[in-house]
């Protein structure tokens, strides 16, 4: 994989190497650290979201972009059979080096070959669609991934408030699809495309293809956690 650049700095992170940042440059012409004790937290670092998504966890988990495995390791730690799929092949060395025992490396939307009760996507990890189109193809894609009665858990938030004063302007395109791009030691990653999505249109998409909605938790900072499954 070209430029593995997350893989590298959760590589370096894990082995010491802690006085480089890992900056995501985005469209809206703001860069940002990414916090890499972020990707390590503990169980007790957790945010409430995380702790409820994680308690709603069933049977099978398949954990995507699952980046240093945190959440996997604590699943596993209750006893949960859990695989860890990410596409960065050194945050898949790193995940195994901290004892995730199920590791996949894969792109998500190419993966089938497994069959799972609870798809989860963590930390955003539904922003892998990139834009409303991408979130369509995914939903789809989870519909072949879930065993009958499972279910799919994630967060995501409405970033309106970026544009509420004005001083970045608001895209023609729908406002939560973001460009990003990492850098790490002076080495960027190619551009990606990743989305967040407000409750509203969430909804009005996921019931057009057939899902049952329950937003479980709202974090009182536009964030929310989203249980979804399919009628029996």
């Amino acid at each position: 994989m070209a430029h593995d650049v997350l893989g590298n700095a959760l590589s370096d992170y894990l082995h010491g190497i802690k006085k480089e940042q890992l900056l995501i440059h985005a469209s809206y012409g703001i860069i940002e650290v990414m916090p890499m004790e972020e990707y390590f937290r503990q169980p007790p670092d957790f945010p409430e979201l995380e702790h409820i998504a994680v308690a709603l966890c069933e049977g099978n988990v398949l954990d995507v972009g699952a980046g240093a495995g945190s959440h996997a390791l604590y699943l596993q730690s209750l006893g949960m059979e859990v695989e860890a799929l990410e596409i960065s092949p050194k945050a898949c060395a790193v995940m195994k080096e901290r004892g995730v025992r199920r590791v996949i490396q894969h792109d998500f939307f190419e993966y089938r070959s497994g069959k799972y009760d609870t798809l989860l996507f963590l930390m955003n990890g539904i922003g892998i669609a990139g834009s409303l189109d991408g979130l369509k193809k995914l939903l789809r894609h989870c519909k072949s991934l879930l065993n009958a009665g499972g279910q799919l858990l994630f967060d995501s938030s409405d970033i309106a408030y970026l544009y509420a004063d004005g001083a970045i302007e608001k895209p023609q395109e729908y406002y939560g699809q973001i460009h990003y791009q990492y850098e790490y030691k002076g080495l960027k990653s190619p551009l990606f495309n990743w989305l967040f999505i407000d409750q509203k249109t969430l909804i009005q998409l996921a019931h057009a293809d057939g899902w049952v909605v329950q937003v479980v938790y709202e974090d009182g900072n536009d964030q929310y956690l989203v249980r979804m499954e399919l009628p029996a």
